[in-house]
């Protein structure tokens, strides 16, 4: 005899307002990434402008010192790269299909994937057209995280304050306490992050000088670019630099793949160690899983986001479960 099952109203609420609730979250899902990103730049500025105050500068002045020395840093370097940049860049994708030549084909099938790979370098330039017109045409997105951001240093002073008006007396130090130490994680992160793609970069330059190969600019960059994620990057940014070594000569391929092999036997042992397993502290396995999640749900911004989001559900993980434990420790008593 079949049994009933009955629901009560509180079931039935509660599963209608989580399904609202679930809804309303996708539908502000960019709104959410925006202010994810925000987070993150402020971890990684919040230090700078706490700095600054200490020194008895206004935290509103602050911030906007630290926003100035920021973005005129970027700036400076921007405008001095650039036109090598273009000139070498324009280079690189007429050397690209030349490059793609050098590798011999045997059979139809890998005629046909060389046609096709021939087609999308021709089409590159266009791409990169309208990725440029996509980043401009977002430029009001950037704004509003750098206004979010800002708005976030400005009150983070505040944050007990905040955490007692919400959560009573006694929480806002457990959470506050996470929230501190998801902000000095991805702050490292961050920090940590740039200053191994600038080193990447540096060295994969100096090398591709070194060794000859003329259009040695573009390639550091997508070297110290794709750096931001780890254990892939570094493997896509030498195919381009290697195919370009095979229209200089089979030994300068050669020794192209031992440069890159070079820069991350000293990445992985010398500069990794230092600048990120502290700030960082993630499982390989872990992080490579999160790239590939990362990737498959938002693209290439998944990607890069998702080791910031490992680091914060981690952080929270393990400081909720060691005041579970100090609590339980100290009923045990």
């Amino acid at each position: 005899m079949p049994r009933k099952v009955e629901l009560s109203h509180r079931t039935i609420i509660f599963t209608a307002m989580f399904a609202l609730l679930l809804w309303f979250v996708f539908q502000i899902r960019d709104v959410l990434l925006m202010v994810f990103v925000s987070l993150i730049l402020m971890s990684a500025l919040n230090p700078a402008v706490d700095r600054l105050e200490k020194w008895r500068v206004p935290r509103g002045l602050a911030i906007l010192l630290t926003y100035l020395v920021l973005w005129g840093t970027i700036g400076g370097l921007i405008a001095g790269i650039v036109p090598s940049l273009v000139d070498q860049t324009r280079h690189l994708i007429s050397r690209l299909p030349q490059a793609l030549g050098q590798i011999e084909v045997l059979n139809s099938n890998q005629q046909a994937i060389t046609s096709q790979l021939l087609t999308q370098i021709g089409t590159l330039p266009e791409n990169l057209l309208r990725l440029t017109v996509g980043i401009f045409g977002n430029l009001l997105t950037v704004f509003t995280t750098l206004v979010i951001t800002f708005y976030l240093l400005l009150e983070r002073k505040h944050l007990d304050k905040y955490l007692s008006a919400l959560l009573g007396r006694d929480t806002p130090t457990k959470v506050g306490h996470i929230i501190n130490e998801i902000e000095r994680r991805l702050g490292g992160w961050v920090r940590g992050e740039l200053v191994l793609m600038f080193a990447v970069g540096l060295f994969t330059y100096l090398g591709l000088v070194i060794l000859g190969v003329d259009i040695a600019l573009p390639l550091a960059i997508i070297a110290g670019v794709l750096e931001i994620v780890p254990n892939i990057g570094p493997t896509i940014s030498a195919i381009p630099a290697v195919l370009i070594a095979l229209t200089i000569h089979p030994l300068t391929a050669l020794a192209t793949v031992a440069l890159y092999f070079l820069v991350q036997i000293m990445e992985n042992n010398f500069l990794v160690p230092k600048i990120m397993q502290k700030a960082v502290g993630v499982n390989p396995l872990i992080c490579i899983l999160g790239l590939l999640i990362g990737l498959k749900i938002a693209g290439p911004a998944g990607a890069v986001l998702a080791i910031p989001l490992i680091i914060v559900v981690q952080t929270i993980g393990l400081e909720a479960f060691s005041f579970k434990r100090l609590g339980d420790l100290s009923v045990g008593t």
